[in-house]
């Protein structure tokens, strides 16, 4: 792949979709954006390139229409960031997970397939694989989902790759760790703790906080993105991982730290059902295959969110107006 191909992102008003959109442009790639633009979807995330790509708004599920702008754009890639994303909101209600995760994943590959799209890049999870209680998940691990929103994402994975036997489809997958950064959504946990410690509120934390998460820096998991776009092997499935393995009641430690504000705002509520207790990717194949590394520390990173939601507070109250029916379903106890 090269600079000046045209490249489809969809869910590229997301978070991690909208920071591989900012980097594909910057690397001089002919950028489309399609997202439905649901609760979670916002095109402010890419206000600094707003005049740099080309916007449809489309359900990935809606096929007719996919393929009517697909035959007109003509595109060589695709990179699939749409989904539904958050553990707890699939516990609430699976159906729309099931519908964008899986069928719109059908729907986009064979839209894809029918214009002849030269490579096409599935953003997967690590939650496919489950929890782990020692070692590491290579790509070889058997998939083992416990959320409705991990078992949409492996389900997803094994049509993709029926697609790859059945069709010669030209499919990668990519499964990152936990990602975190500027932008981030706040019904996710590091989002969720920065703002309420931030305004001194209740901290919720299930059961102990002692699971544990392989945090990985947005911008760094964009970047592995870009290196399996442009060189990974088609058919195959790439680890994206951090190595920092840290407890949730660690990170919230470490935040409350950073903003200067008590442990005594930490409040632990009950477990969410089927709560993974660990995570741990073994990512040699992108390193060893690509040369991409994790650059950004745990530390560094925090720091970087920390400020871009103090600089973009009424970004954050305004998404947490919306929120707060949904917290008060989710952290009854607070």
């Amino acid at each position: 792949m090269k600079s000046g191909d045209r490249l489809v992102v969809t869910g590229g008003a997301g978070f991690i979709g909208s920071e591989f959109v900012r980097q594909a442009i910057g690397r001089g790639y002919d950028v489309v954006v399609i997202d439905k633009l649901t609760y979670a979807g916002d095109l402010e995330r890419l206000k600094d390139v707003k005049r740099q790509f080309d916007f449809y708004k489309i359900d990935i599920t809606d096929f007719k229409k996919l393929l009517r702008v697909f035959k007109k754009l003509k595109p060589k890639i695709v990179v699939n960031f749409a989904a539904e994303t958050h553990v707890d909101r699939s516990i609430l209600d699976a159906a729309a997970y099931i519908r964008t995760n899986v069928v719109g994943t059908q729907s986009l590959a064979q839209t894809a397939r029918q214009v002849g799209v030269k490579r096409f890049i599935h953003i997967s999870t690590d939650e496919v694989y489950g929890e782990i209680e020692r070692g590491q998940f290579d790509e070889t691990a058997p998939l083992n989902p416990s959320s409705p929103y991990s078992a949409g994402k492996a389900a997803a994975d094994l049509l993709i790759q029926a697609y790859r036997r059945t069709y010669q489809f030209p499919v990668i997958i990519v499964r990152p760790s936990n990602n975190y950064g500027p932008w981030q959504y706040p019904e996710k946990f590091m989002p969720v703790v920065i703002y309420k410690a931030m305004k001194k509120q209740k901290i919720p934390v299930y059961a102990q906080g002692l699971n544990v998460r392989e945090w990985l820096y947005v911008s760094d998991c964009a970047q592995g993105i870009m290196a399996v776009m442009e060189k990974g092997r088609i058919g195959e499935i790439y680890n994206i991982g951090s190595g920092l393995e840290v407890k949730n009641i660690d990170v919230v430690n470490h935040v409350l730290k950073v903003l200067d504000k008590p442990k005594g705002l930490i409040q632990f509520i009950q477990d969410r059902p089927g709560h993974d207790f660990r995570y741990s990717l073994n990512f040699a194949k992108i390193q060893k295959e690509l040369g991409w590394q994790p650059k950004v520390s745990f530390e560094e990173g925090i720091r970087r969110t920390i400020v871009h939601y103090q600089i973009h507070k009424s970004w954050l109250e305004k998404k947490v107006a919306y929120l707060r029916p949904y917290w008060k379903k989710v952290y009854r106890k607070i």
